[in-house]
């Protein structure tokens, strides 16, 4: 039995490769800095960023718990916006694939129901089918899993339709370069028209949706998991 795998496969290796030989060099520049000196170079941007996940972390979930969850928030935030933006080097998004999206939502699902036993119960996780009244159990059930078919559909429809509008905009890029080659040459000419249209649209299907969806994820994510734990335990230090 021949098995063939996706292209989209070696996609999805090529940025996790990316994104970890990235955190490596960070990670081994920052051993090597002094921590008494100013940070320069790519650790600025590096700090900040780490800072500004953990500040929002901290406010989901509590600054008891945010540096339990800030690893995942991070990690995900990274890697969809990096999958997202891809394409602008002519590389099909990851996200554009459901198994990815798809398995990004479960991930997110499972972390939001083990925040869910270990802060309020197995019984009462058992207990919300029920709640308010017994006969809303299928509703309930259906609310249950209803994040994970939302989060992986939102992230996987909106990069797909960008990817899919910007394929339209280079082919009508092309057949215009070709109407107005025609005044010049026979046949088909180089899609010089690409160039000129493109830049703005990528900038806003590649670059702003990338990051308003990572951004939609990944506050998601957060708001989720805030929600399974007791306000008492948030409000501790």
């Amino acid at each position: 039995m021949n098995v063939e795998l996706q292209a989209d496969v070696f996609r999805i290796i090529f940025v996790t490769i990316l994104i970890a030989l990235a955190m490596i060099i960070i990670s081994k520049k920052i051993d090597r800095t002094d921590p008494l000196a100013q940070p320069k170079g790519i650790i600025v941007p590096a700090i900040l960023g780490v800072q500004k996940v953990y500040e929002d972390v901290k406010e989901s979930v509590g600054p008891k718990h945010a540096e339990l969850f800030t690893p995942y928030i991070l990690a995900i935030s990274i890697y969809i916006f990096l999958s997202n933006v891809i394409s602008l080097f002519g590389i099909s998004s990851p996200t554009a694939n459901l198994s990815v999206t798809l398995t990004l939502a479960i991930i997110t699902w499972v972390i939001t129901q083990v925040a869910s036993f270990r802060y309020s119960g197995v019984k009462a996780w058992f207990h919300s089918f029920l709640e308010p009244i017994p006969v809303l159990l299928p509703i309930n059930i259906l609310s249950k899993f209803s994040s994970i078919i939302s989060m992986s559909l939102r992230l996987f429809g909106n990069i797909l339709c960008g990817g899919i509008m910007m394929s339209l905009v280079y082919a009508g890029a092309q057949a215009l370069s070709n109407l107005i080659g025609h005044l010049f040459v026979e046949g088909s000419v180089f899609n010089f028209m690409g160039p000129v249209i493109a830049p703005v649209l990528h900038a806003y299907f590649d670059i702003f949706a990338g990051f308003i969806q990572t951004l939609v994820f990944v506050t998601l994510t957060m708001v989720f998991v805030g929600v399974e734990i007791p306000d008492e335990l948030k409000r501790a230090k």
